[in-house]
C-alpha cells in the first residue's frame, strides 16, 4: 500500500476526530529539500472548514499521526505546510516486499482488457531509413512497451508507403541507368540501393529543367514537361492498371527495400506484431465515405467531390473524396483505423507516432471517426513529435543529404569505441566482448539522448555529447550499472536473507524511496506517451544511487546485516535500472 494510501485515511479520521469535520480531499507533495520529511501534506485548503492558524493546526494533526499512526515517526510545521517523517520499518517493510519481485512497477494485463495498437516507422519503399526515422521507431516502440508494462495487451503496427510517384521514381532511375544491379551484384543493403536510385532521378529531373528552361520555358513549365516526369507519371498509371512487368519491377525492388529495413530494425532493436501496406489499404474508407453521406455527416458538392464541414469544431471543411471518385490520405486513413479494429477486435485504442507536422491531419482524423460512432475512435491519440536537427543542419532526402540511420548507428558504436578505448579499462576483453559493448553503450547513448527529450521537443542531436560517461546520459547509466554489478560479483558471502535490520542510513532510506516511485512513473508515462519520464527518473535512480555509493561502506562494512541489506539495495537497484532501460530499448553491460 502507497504512503498517501496509508496517511490519507489516517489524516482524515484525526481532523474528524480532533475537529469533527469531514474532508474531500488530502493535498500531498514532496517534502522541500531544506526541511526534515518524507511527505507533505498541505494544510492551508483546512483553514476554511476549521478557525485555527496553520501552525496550530498543523501541530495537532501531526500530533494525532504520531501516537496513532506507527508508520509516523515524528513531524515539523514551516508554513502552513506539515512536513512528515516516516519511520524505518515502513521502508524496511516496503523493500523486503519488493525484493524477489521481478519485474517490479510492471503490471499483468488482464485477460478481457482491450489492446492498444501503436503505429510507427511508416517508411516509403523508396529510401533507407534515416534519423527521423530513428527517432519515430525509438518512440513508437518505447511508447509500446511501456503501455504494456502499465498493464494492457498492446500491438505494434506500421503501415508502408509502398505506393505512389516517389516509388515510381526509383523504380524508373533504376531502368534507365542501373543497368540491370541487385543488393546481390553490388554489396549494397535494398533500401540504400533503391535510395540510390531516388537520388539519380531527382539528379536527371533537374538536368531535364534547365535544358527545357534553357529553350525559353518557365521553370514551372519544364516541371511539368520534363520527359522524366511524365515517363514517371505513366509509370505509376501502369501500375494502377496492373501491368505485369511494372507490377514485377515494383514488388522486386520493395523486397529489396524489405530487406534492408528487416537489417536496420533489428539493429536499432524495434519490431512489429503486423503489417500494412498501402498498395492494399489505398482504396479502403470509400464505402465508410457512402455510410458517412447516407448519416448526413459527409456532404456533396455540385462537382461530386465530398467534404465534411468542421467549421463548428474550430476547424475547416476537409474533402474525403475527390470528384473522381479517387481517396484522399484522410480517407485511407479513415478505412485504415476501421479495418485494423476488424482484424484485431480487441484493440479499443490506437497509438500512431507521427511527427508535428501531421498534427491538423489527426485532429480531423479522429474527430471523423468519433462522428461515425465508432466508440474506441475517444481512445486515439497522436504521438506527436518534433524533428531531429544536427549541427550541419536539415536533411533532404531527393538530394541525398540524408543522415542515414544504419551510418549513424555504426557512428555511435564507433564514437562508444573511440571513447572507451582512450579510458583504457577494457583490456581483459576478447574482440568479440568489447565489439558488443562498443555496440550497447553506442545504441544506449543514441537511444536515450533521443528518449529522454520530451516527444514534442525538437532535438538537436550531438553524438559526441551523447556518448559522455558523465551526466544524464546512457553510457553515465550503463556505467552505474555495471558497477553494482561488480559488486555482486565480488560479494562472497549469501546476501538471500531477510537482513533484519532495524535502522536506514538517510542515504539508504532515500534509495528506498526513490525505488518506491518507480510503479507511478510507468503508469504516468503510459498515460502521458511520454519515454522521457522513464529516462529522466532512471537517471534520478542513479545519481541516488552514486550518492548513497559515495556516503557509505557496502562490502567493506563490518556488521554483516548492514552489508546484507547495502548489497540487496544495490541488486534492486540494478534490477530497476534494467527494467527501466528495457521500457526505452536499451541494453545494459554486465562490465564496462
Amino acid at each position: 500500500m502507497s504512503l498517501t494510501n496509508i496517511l490519507t485515511p489516517s489524516i482524515e479520521k484525526a481532523i474528524q476526530t480532533l475537529f469533527d469535520v469531514t474532508v474531500d480531499k488530502i493535498e500531498f507533495q514532496a517534502t522541500r529539500k531544506e526541511f526534515e520529511g518524507d511527505i507533505t501534506m498541505v494544510i492551508f485548503p483546512l483553514l476554511k472548514l476549521v478557525k485555527s492558524n496553520p501552525v496550530e493546526l498543523g501541530n495537532k494533526i501531526g500530533n494525532y499521526l504520531v501516537e496513532n499512526v506507527p508508520e509516523v515517526a515524528r513531524f515539523n510545521v514551516v508554513s502552513g505546510f506539515l512536513n512528515i517523517v516516516i519511520a524505518d520499518s515502513y521502508y524496511l517493510n516496503f523493500f523486503n516486499g519488493i525484493r524477489s519481485v521481478e519485474k517490479f512497477g510492471f503490471v499483468t494485463p488482464s485477460a478481457n482488457d482491450k489492446a492498444v495498437m501503436v503505429e510507427y516507422s511508416s517508411p516509403n519503399t523508396n529510401k533507407p531509413l534515416h534519423l527521423g526515422h530513428v527517432r519515430n521507431n525509438l518512440l513508437g516502440y518505447s511508447v509500446a512497451e511501456i503501455i504494456k508494462a502499465s498493464g494492457k495487451k498492446v500491438y505494434k503496427t506500421q503501415i508502408i508507403n509502398d505506393r505512389g510517384i516517389h516509388i515510381c521514381k526509383s523504380m524508373l532511375a533504376w531502368q534507365k541507368f542501373g543497368n540491370g544491379e541487385t543488393p546481390e551484384s553490388t554489396g549494397l543493403k535494398g533500401d540504400k540501393l533503391v535510395g540510390n536510385y531516388y537520388v539519380a532521378f531527382d539528379k536527371a529531373y533537374k538536368a531535364e529543367i534547365n535544358e527545357l528552361m534553357n529553350t525559353g520555358k518557365t521553370e514551372d513549365e519544364a516541371k511539368k514537361q520534363a520527359p522524366i516526369i511524365l515517363e514517371a507519371q505513366q509509370m505509376l498509371l501502369d501500375w494502377e492498371n496492373g501491368k505485369p512487368e511494372v507490377i514485377a519491377l515494383w514488388k522486386t525492388m520493395n523486397q529489396w527495400v524489405y530487406d534492408g529495413f528487416a537489417i536496420s530494425y533489428k539493429n536499432l532493436g524495434v519490431n512489429f506484431d503486423s503489417f500494412y501496406y498501402e498498395s492494399n489499404t489505398y482504396l479502403l474508407g470509400k464505402d465508410v465515405v457512402q455510410i458517412g453521406l447516407e448519416k448526413g455527416i459527409f456532404e456533396k458538392d455540385p462537382d461530386g467531390s465530398v467534404w465534411i464541414d468542421l467549421t463548428d469544431e474550430g476547424l475547416d471543411r476537409k474533402i474525403v473524396l475527390r470528384s473522381d471518385g479517387t481517396a484522399v490520405y484522410m480517407t485511407q486513413d479513415i478505412g485504415t483505423a476501421i479495418q485494423r479494429v476488424k482484424d484485431m477486435p480487441d484493440v479499443g485504442g490506437m497509438v500512431y507516432t507521427v511527427g508535428n507536422e501531421q498534427d491538423y491531419h489527426f485532429k480531423v482524423l479522429f474527430l471523423i471517426l468519433k462522428k461515425l460512432g465508432f466508440d474506441w475512435a475517444s481512445s486515439l491519440f497522436h504521438l506527436s513529435y518534433g524533428m531531429v536537427d544536427l549541427p550541419s543542419g536539415k536533411m533532404k532526402s531527393r538530394e541525398g543529404t540524408v543522415v542515414d540511420a544504419d551510418d549513424l548507428m555504426q557512428e555511435m558504436t564507433n564514437t562508444a569505441q573511440k571513447i572507451a578505448e582512450d579510458l583504457g579499462k577494457l583490456d581483459s576483453y576478447s574482440v568479440e566482448e568489447k565489439s558488443k559493448l562498443y555496440n550497447t553503450i553506442g545504441l544506449g547513448a543514441l537511444k536515450y539522448y533521443i528518449l529522454k527529450v520530451d516527444p514534442k521537443k525538437r532535438i538537436l542531436f550531438n553524438p559526441e555529447e551523447s556518448v559522455d560517461f558523465a551526466g544524464n546520459t546512457g553510457p553515465f547509466i550503463q556505467y552505474t550499472y555495471a558497477r553494482i554489478q561488480s559488486i555482486i560479483r565480488k560479494a562472497d558471502f549469501d546476501f538471500a536473507a531477510n537482513a533484519g535490520i532495524v535502522e536506514l542510513h538517510e542515504k539508504e532510506k532515500e534509495l528506498v524511496k526513490q525505488l518506491e516511485l518507480f510503479p507511478e512513473v510507468i503508469q504516468n508515462a503510459a498515460h502521458n506517451h511520454s519515454p522521457a519520464l522513464i529516462a529522466n527518473y532512471t537517471y534520478d535512480l542513479v545519481r541516488e544511487y552514486n550518492s548513497f555509493y559515495q556516503a557509505v561502506s557496502i562490502l567493506g562494512e563490518t556488521d554483516l546485516a548492514k552489508k546484507t541489506f547495502r548489497v540487496q539495495l544495490s541488486k534492486k537497484v540494478a534490477d530497476v535500472i534494467a527494467d527501466s532501460f528495457s521500457l526505452l530499448g536499451i541494453n545494459v553491460p554486465e562490465r564496462m
